[in-house]
């Protein structure tokens, strides 16, 4: 399944029509200990750029922002209990929400992997 990055430290996993979104593990490394995570609402239709979840940390409350328009279909319901599930598994485990995209077209304008890391790199 391929993956995309935003410059603002997104991920977003595609499969089919459904994107799974969580925050990459240089956004986490910069946030410190995460305290808490507020999920968009299920059914919530958002677009892209949007902020639709907000993560705090020791250091800081951050702004989650979708990399596609669409749906909200699933949120992560561990995070209540397991915020810090966002540290110690940040590309996977800790993944925030998932999105039914409406334009598919819009992932043209994210980066793979390798583009992420060089932008990263330059920070």
């Amino acid at each position: 399944m391929p993956r995309y990055f935003t410059q603002d430290h997104e991920w977003i996993d595609v499969e089919g029509d459904t994107g799974t979104v969580g925050i990459t593990d240089y956004a986490q490394s910069q946030l410190g200990d995460i305290t808490f995570v507020e999920l968009p609402a299920e059914g919530s239709t958002v677009a892209k750029g949007d902020s639709v979840s907000v993560v705090d940390s020791v250091k800081a409350a951050s702004d989650v922002y979708t990399p596609v328009s669409g749906t909200v279909s699933d949120t992560n319901a561990a995070l209540a209990d397991e915020p810090e599930l966002v540290n110690s598994d940040a590309e996977l485990g800790g993944w925030l929400f998932r999105i039914t995209l409406s334009d598919p077209a819009e992932l043209a304008g994210l980066m793979d992997r390798a583009a992420y890391d060089a932008f990263v790199a330059e920070l």
